[in-house]
């Protein structure tokens, strides 16, 4: 394989219908990006059998025979002592320099205990992050943390704000992202300590930063921030909640068109708006969930998406690695003592 050439390590393994799904994505992701090379982690027969419907694609890919893979129930205590799973060798191809990112469907929970264990945090962050691109009225906004750490303190935050602001940058090519606190009011004095605590070690840092403070959820769709920072127990909340309600919505305006005689003769004249519609809040627009802080870059895709969903999470993964997101943010902290500010807040805030 040419070194010139931005090369993914894949568990071909995990998530529903795998490695079939996997494959496909693939193929997918490599048509519309030529310079890709993948390394291929499964079951040497079952991931030959569906690449051979791709001779392209088999062009491009080393595939790597593994006997075992992540179960969706295994505990991740359990699965970092096992090197023989597809997830734990992709992952390992990382750490070697074989391969930039590593994307699996597979168990989130493995993924990310692995991936830290392997790859371990930067310098200077404390807890690595799960952060999601989301839609908002008129754009894409970044989120995190997402469930990798259910409770935070100030300096969590602070960092979370920090690798959410260079995300948005390189990710969604935001020249001065809005950065905010997810918060149960937007006044100074609301909400837990901690997010206080990170709002100051923000504004003391003087870092490259457009920080305006703290934001209401249901502001979050409103396009008033382009990252939202939150503890991973709230982020996951609201992550879900969101979800939710996009899929009752829709379900709603289909019924409502089915019940009403009316609004069904009408409905040629709003395919167009829905079919927008549809377009938007599709969830496969903004598969692959990264795992940030750690000295390489991690993407989780979607269990159940389709082979579509998982080429998104593969480019989104090239995007990050073509701008060298993972030296954006041992730079961005190189000369900040995030511990320091973080003293004098607590004894301001406390």
């Amino acid at each position: 394989m040419s070194t010139n050439n931005l090369v993914m390590s894949i568990d071909a393994m995990g998530g529903d219908n795998s490695p079939k799904v996997v494959i496909e994505g693939l193929n997918l992701a490599r048509k519309r990006n030529p310079d890709i090379r993948f390394l291929v982690y499964g079951d040497e027969k079952k991931v030959t059998e569906e690449m051979d419907k791709f001779p392209d694609l088999k062009k491009v890919c080393q595939i790597f025979h593994t006997e075992e893979f992540v179960h969706n129930e295994d505990k991740p205590s359990h699965v970092i002592r096992n090197r023989a799973t597809s997830m734990y060798q992709a992952v390992e191809a990382v750490k070697k320099g074989e391969a930039q990112a590593v994307v699996s469907a597979g168990n989130t929970g493995a993924l990310m205990a692995i991936s830290k264990m392997q790859l371990k945090t930067i310098q200077k962050i404390h807890r690595p992050a799960i952060v999601s691109i989301m839609p908002h009225q008129s754009g894409k906004y970044v989120m995190l943390d997402l469930g990798a750490n259910t409770e935070c303190d100030g300096i969590n935050l602070a960092e979370f704000a920090i690798m959410g602001n260079i995300l948005a940058k390189h990710a969604l090519g935001i020249e001065n992202p809005r950065v905010a606190l997810m918060n149960i009011g937007a006044e100074e004095m609301k909400g837990k300590g901690e997010i206080h605590v990170a709002s100051h070690i923000i504004k003391s840092a003087h870092l490259n930063m457009n920080f305006i403070g703290y934001i209401e959820p249901h502001d979050i769709p409103k396009n008033k921030a382009d990252v939202v920072v939150a503890d991973g127990f709230s982020g996951n909340i609201a992550l879900k909640s969101v979800e939710g309600t996009c899929t009752l919505v829709m379900r709603m305006i289909k019924q409502a068109i089915k019940d009403s005689f009316f609004a069904k003769l009408g409905l040629p004249f709003m395919l167009g708006a829905m079919k927008k519609l549809k377009a938007t809040m599709d969830p496969r627009l903004y598969n692959g969930a990264m795992f940030v802080g750690l000295n390489g870059l991690s993407v989780k895709s979607h269990g159940g998406t389709d082979a579509f969903g998982f080429s998104v999470a593969v480019e989104n993964a090239a995007k990050l690695v073509r701008k060298d997101f993972v030296s954006a943010i041992r730079h961005e902290l190189e000369n900040i003592d995030l511990d320091e500010l973080s003293q004098e807040a607590y004894y301001d805030v406390y």
